[in-house]
């Protein structure tokens, strides 16, 4: 890595009063309603709730993959409403990395190819593109896959594939819905415990939402989501019902 961020107290995550309805009328269904919660830089925050109480839809409006109907969102001062279809689209590739529950990963191509796509699309030159995707594999505990394609993987390699891939471009936030959930008990934990290695070594941030309890104990803090709403945030410097 060529950076290392220091968590502060400072937030790099605002999220204020966000609403999101889908449909209209009566038929509207309001799948976030006011939520409010700030991450800090360098710390991993999980996102806590059972399925169906809006952690997926709120990830969606943090990333910039959906628009919240009321409320704003803003990463590191930047106000996502303030951007065009252009800026959302920078802003995913530079500055946020998804992990996926399903991974996400290119079948054809291999462990490195699928590390280095965010930045082929950045067109980072081939030569540095090569070295970076090694020095991920290596920090995920990959190294000697880094020629094998997905088929060719466990579950538990694949996702680690997918957060070095997530790490490619530096990114300010990583962004992981449910990465755990396709795997074992132990392997998730294991996948918890490598994402809790990158916020302390890297620096970067992550916003993890999972409905485990064995993991969320790993976090930072945590942020329970309750049929659209904040109904707690628990933190080292912060425990308070909403």
């Amino acid at each position: 890595m060529t950076q290392h961020r220091e968590s502060t107290s400072e937030p790099i995550l605002r999220v204020a009063d966000v609403h999101r309805s889908f449909g209209t009328a009566e038929q509207a269904v309001h799948a976030l309603r006011g939520v409010s919660f700030d991450v800090r830089r360098g710390e991993l925050t999980a996102l806590k709730g059972r399925s169906g109480s809006g952690k997926t839809t709120l990830l969606n409006v943090v990333g910039g993959l959906d628009t919240p109907s009321r409320g704003t969102v803003s990463l590191d001062g930047t106000d996502l409403a303030d951007l065009d279809e252009a800026g959302l689209l920078e802003l995913r590739r530079d500055r946020i990395g998804f992990v996926f529950q399903s991974f996400g990963l290119i079948p054809v191509l291999t462990a490195a190819e699928n590390v280095g796509v965010p930045m082929r699309l950045r067109k980072v030159p081939a030569a540095q593109r090569e070295e970076r995707a090694r020095t991920l594999l290596a920090l995920v505990g990959l190294s000697e896959h880094a020629g094998q394609r997905p088929g060719e993987l466990s579950g538990g390699q694949q996702q680690r594939v997918a957060v070095a891939r997530a790490l490619a471009n530096e990114p300010d936030l990583i962004i992981a819905d449910e990465p755990t959930g396709q795997l074992d008990s132990e392997t998730g934990r294991q996948i918890m415990g490598l994402l809790r290695a990158v916020v302390r070594s890297e620096g970067v941030t992550v916003l993890v939402a999972t409905h485990d309890p064995v993991l969320i104990e790993l976090a930072d803090r945590v942020v329970e989501l309750r049929d659209g709403r904040v109904v707690e945030r628990q933190g080292a410097d912060q425990a308070a019902t909403v």
